[in-house]
């Protein structure tokens, strides 16, 4: 079992759903990433997504996309993030999970990149590039570590395929909520409550469901079918508008706090 698939029982014997925060490693430097990973985990977050900046990302919308461009700018590198995390991962007790381009893995090497990961506390890896049918090797060696490989299923993918990434998921599925890139929404599609529905019948990985997540009224709306919620651009928000990154802590905190109490 990897961290977060024990994270998850624990969860599930306490009757408890997931938070997941998802911040951008070096925005605005990885110093505060590291503070802002430690104050998460302080508050109660079950977990937390860390997001590689890589200069063309194929999911996320301009929020992220300037935070990626911001850290970038600034110098920061997959060696500088192993630093940061690697520090924090020995003073939080909350599974960490990176999400990351597929052309970044690759360019590293397989070994390496697992090597990597894994020596600074990763968990597991989202890798939303990678096709499912593509994926046999990165699945192989990631299950001989235990280290989770999640992969994503939106809105539009076929049933059978959804089934055939459930079954290759390993920690949790990452469920899209919406047809389209990250980013804070007004409203969510009613018929997502039914596909996630359909799918939490026919596998018993937990699902949790990102994309547009950023209100009390979206948390609650979600939470009986979803096994935990991840909420990325109302945070790296707070951080891009903001010339005070203890006040931009401060205010995901109470974000953070506030869309944990709906959730649970």
């Amino acid at each position: 079992m990897s961290a977060i698939d024990e994270r998850f029982a624990q969860l599930r014997a306490e009757g408890k759903k997931a938070f997941l925060p998802f911040v951008t490693a070096g925005d605005p430097s990885v110093e505060w990433t590291a503070k802002l990973l430690r104050q998460l985990a302080k508050c109660g977050c079950a977990m937390a997504e860390v997001g590689i900046p890589y200069s063309d990302p194929i999911a996320d919308g301009p929020v992220i996309q300037a935070s990626y461009t911001r850290a970038l700018n600034s110098g920061v590198r997959w060696k500088d993030i192993l630093a940061s995390v690697g520090e924090v991962s020995q003073q939080v007790n909350m599974p960490l999970v990176s999400m990351v381009s597929y052309a970044i893995v690759q360019r590293l090497g397989l070994d390496r990149f697992l090597d990597d990961a894994q020596a600074a506390g990763f968990a597991g890896a989202i890798v939303p590039d990678l096709l499912v049918e593509e994926a046999d090797d990165l699945r192989r060696r990631c299950r001989e570590r235990d280290f989770s490989l999640i992969h994503l299923v939106t809105p539009t993918t076929p049933a059978e395929r959804m089934l055939q990434i459930a079954e290759s998921s390993t920690g949790f599925i990452y469920f899209v909520s919406i047809t389209g890139i990250t980013g804070e929404r007004n409203e969510l599609p009613a018929e997502l409550l039914d596909k996630v529905a359909w799918l939490r019948e026919r596998t018993e990985l937990p699902i949790c469901i990102g994309f547009g997540i950023s209100r009390v009224e979206h948390v609650r709306m979600l939470a009986p079918v979803a096994d935990g919620l991840i909420v990325g651009s109302a945070i790296v928000r707070r951080f891009a508008e903001s010339n005070d990154p203890q006040q931009a802590m401060l205010d995901v905190e109470s974000l953070a706090t506030e869309l944990m109490a709906a959730l649970n």
